[in-house]
Order: C-alpha cells, then sequence, then structure tokens
C-alpha cells in the first residue's frame, strides 16, 4: 500500500481537497479528506490521446512544410525518412519521446503507427519496458490487430476502406480515422464508416456536428499541431457541446509530446474552460482509449501525477486547476505513477 498527501483533484470535477489518495496492487482504494502538510498536488496522469511518435527520427525536420509535403502518406517528408531509418534507430528514438512523455505527466497514450505490422512491432519494441503505457493503432491491414490495440486510418481516401472497416468490426477492436484535417471533404466518408473516433475535425461544420452527435462519436482534437501545419483551428467549443472531445499532440516531428504545453495552448486560444481542457487531457483521453484512468477516484487505476507545489513555479497558487492547465510544466513534475 502507498499514500499520496496533498492537495487532490478528485473526481470527474477535479475538485480541490486537501487530504490522501490510497493505492494498493495498482488501484485507487481511498481518496480521504485528512489534514495534512503537505504541498504537493495530485491529479490524474495525463491521456494523450493522439500521437504519431514513429517520427521521433526526425523532429522539426517539416517546420514549414504544409501538411500533405509533411505528414501526408505515402510520399511526404515523414514517410520517407521513416522508410529511411533503420530498426534500432526507431526504436531508439521512441523509447527517448517516451520518456519525455513520463517525465511530463503521460501515463497513457493512443499512437496511429505507420507500415502494418512491422511498424507496430516496432512501437511494441520500444514501448515494452518503459513506464508509459501505448495503446497502439495498427495500420494499412487488419491483420495487424495480431498486435496492435486497434485500427488507425489516414482518412477515408479509397473505396478499401469500407471492407477494412469491416474486417476492424469483426475483430472486435476500434477503428479510429482523421477527417476534417486538411479540409471538410472527407468528413462524411469517415463518418459513413461508422468509427469508433475521429481524429482532427478542425474544418468540421454544423452538418458534420449533427451527425457526430447522431452517432456518438467521440473526437480527439490537436490545436498545436493544426497550426503548425497551417490548416486551421478546430471548433472546440462546439466540438465540446457536441461531443466528448480529448487532447492529443500528434507528430513528434511536429511538436513536443508534452501535454502541459497543449493544455496551455488550449485554454488561451479557444472558449472552454481550465476544468474542461483538463478533463481532455486525463477523463476524456482515458475514455476514448477505453481506459478507467484518468479520474481520482476509489475503484479507478492508480494512474495519477504528483507535482511539487511548493516549487518556484507553483507555489502560492490560488487556483490549482488553472495552474496544472496554464502553468505548470515537467519540471513541477515529482512522480508519475502508473
Amino acid at each position: 500500500m502507498e499514500t499520496f498527501e496533498g492537495t487532490v483533484l478528485a473526481g470527474a470535477s477535479f475538485e480541490p481537497i486537501r487530504g490522501r489518495v490510497v493505492v494498493e496492487d495498482g488501484a485507487i482504494t481511498a481518496v480521504e479528506e485528512t489534514a495534512t502538510e503537505s504541498t504537493d498536488l495530485i491529479l490524474p496522469a495525463f491521456v494523450n490521446a493522439h500521437t504519431h511518435i514513429g517520427d521521433s527520427v526526425a523532429k522539426d525536420a517539416a517546420v514549414g512544410l504544409s501538411l500533405e509535403e509533411a505528414v501526408v502518406p505515402p510520399d511526404s517528408l515523414k514517410h520517407r525518412r521513416l522508410q529511411a531509418a533503420p530498426r534500432a534507430k526507431q526504436v531508439a528514438a521512441i523509447r527517448r519521446t517516451c520518456r519525455q512523455m513520463t517525465a511530463t505527466g503521460t501515463a497513457l497514450f493512443g499512437d496511429f503507427r505507420e507500415f502494418g505490422r512491422e511498424g507496430a512491432e516496432i512501437l511494441n519494441e520500444a514501448t515494452a519496458d518503459e513506464s508509459v503505457e501505448a495503446f497502439v493503432f495498427g495500420s494499412d491491414d487488419p491483420a495487424v490487430l495480431d498486435v496492435a490495440d486497434g485500427f488507425g486510418a489516414s482518412g477515408a481516401t479509397d473505396e478499401s476502406f469500407g471492407e477494412r472497416r469491416a474486417a476492424v468490426r469483426k475483430r472486435g477492436k476500434p477503428f479510429a480515422i482523421h477527417a476534417g484535417e486538411p479540409d471538410a471533404s472527407d468528413i462524411h466518408p469517415a463518418l459513413d464508416l461508422d468509427p469508433d473516433l475521429l481524429v482532427h475535425m478542425v474544418h468540421a461544420e454544423r452538418e458534420h456536428l449533427d451527425r457526430v452527435a447522431d452517432q456518438a462519436v467521440p473526437v480527439v482534437a490537436c490545436p498545436r499541431a493544426n497550426r503548425v501545419l497551417g490548416v486551421g483551428s478546430p471548433p472546440l467549443r462546439e466540438l465540446l457541446d457536441t461531443t466528448q472531445v480529448a487532447l492529443g499532440t500528434d507528430n513528434v516531428m511536429l511538436n513536443d509530446p508534452s501535454m502541459f504545453r497543449e493544455m496551455a495552448a488550449t485554454a488561451r486560444r479557444f472558449d472552454v474552460s481550465d476544468r474542461e481542457v483538463l478533463r481532455m487531457a486525463t477523463r476524456n483521453g482515458a475514455a476514448v482509449l477505453g481506459s478507467e484512468a484518468g479520474v481520482v477516484a476509489a475503484g479507478r487505476p492508480a494512474k495519477l501525477l504528483v507535482l511539487d507545489g511548493d516549487s518556484d513555479n507553483l507555489a502560492g497558487t490560488e487556483r490549482p486547476v488553472s495552474a496544472v492547465v496554464r502553468r505548470a510544466s515537467g519540471l513541477d513534475v515529482k512522480r508519475v505513477v502508473d
């Protein structure tokens, strides 16, 4: 049994309480209000709901490039660099990114992995001994589900996706797909595939939002990556009013995988509350990846983040939720419990 004391952002509302969190065998067994002298801040560890960490081998190589030039398969810079990188180099680069995610408070991430079975196996090898947990969305052939947790489609770009979707459904695994990133043309085709998860939705309009609501499809937004690639900004307020929305940092070659930075950028640019942003980075991200984590409550997995509330950065804060979303950084992390 292990106990963590301080200010706890408890439950689904992240209500700050002074108390302790009791953990045993990987689960939270109690959250109790009690007197404590600890200045630590205890909250759910982050969930990065959409990444491409395979391109850790080419950080910042795509600065200034368009979406198509940077990441669109099969001829983008990303795909050329991945094809040229030896397996050992890819594994080493992914491991470094995993360690950075842990250092910045992330306990679980969902990754769209390129290059089919080989790509998924590389990711599995790289993450096998890392603290952060990977949910792997494999690509190309549904047979990748032998080694992946779900299927990740680059977009509804050809008729073969109908057959792939049927094969994924038969396997009982989640089907996720990029949609509405460069423009709105692929959103209806993506929704026609009855996906379990949509990524980006930058150009979603009212007709798309109505379908998202009717089909109850959650969305992962990646605001920083969208801005880097110059494709626009997602209608985040409208998406939040329509469905469950999580946050992701997208390609490592475009951005570092810090959820602190993603939250701060989101809070400052959109008509959203700090609690909504923290929920997108924790509970909602966990939910879209099928995890019960993301909430500090009895019975939930003990994926926790402990921040130093007496750091030079956080000491004196009067609003713990806002401090986490807008101010905190990896320098404030004392421990990620996973």
